[in-house]
């Protein structure tokens, strides 16, 4: 026990190190936000403090880190990216019609560098070429396209 009392820093150290190497293999962020205390007692430990007031120290860095930094982590790691993958990626894209579009006929339009077939969301529109419009929906090889309102002078 003697030992201990002479040698708090490298206890302090020796438990953060213990605490980070279980972290990576438990990979919950919860042991990492104790080697984080331990290390804040040994920081304590090499500034002289009494061991109570270490003790104290590391336990009111870990819980801080558990409480406040933890949830941030965890939640910025368990997001990612949205990810569309296929033609799915095109709904909301805009392209320009090449060819004219109606109910009845399947026109053609430019998107993402791309010729596609294209009809209208409300068969009732006829688009022209040249106009801008919005992919609502893909089915099949077809996109269907509503037209943009463009502010002409």
């Amino acid at each position: 026990m003697d030992w201990f009392r002479d040698h708090l820093w490298e206890t302090w150290l020796g438990v953060g190190i213990v605490l980070g190497i279980a972290e990576m293999f438990s990979l919950d962020l919860f042991l990492a936000m104790l080697a984080f205390g331990a290390l804040v007692g040994m920081l304590a430990a090499l500034l002289g403090l009494p061991f109570v007031v270490q003790a104290l120290l590391a336990a009111g860095a870990a819980v801080a880190t558990l409480g406040l930094v933890r949830p941030r982590l965890v939640q910025r790691l368990h997001q990612g990216p949205e990810l569309a993958l296929g033609h799915g990626k095109l709904v909301g894209q805009q392209g320009v019609v090449t060819e004219r579009i109606t109910g009845l006929d399947v026109g053609r339009v430019r998107l993402a560098g791309e010729i596609w077939s294209a009809a209208p969301y409300d068969s009732t529109l006829v688009i022209e070429p040249g106009e801008t419009v919005e992919v609502l929906q893909i089915r099949g090889a077809t996109a269907y396209v509503h037209p943009i309102p463009s502010l002409e002078a």
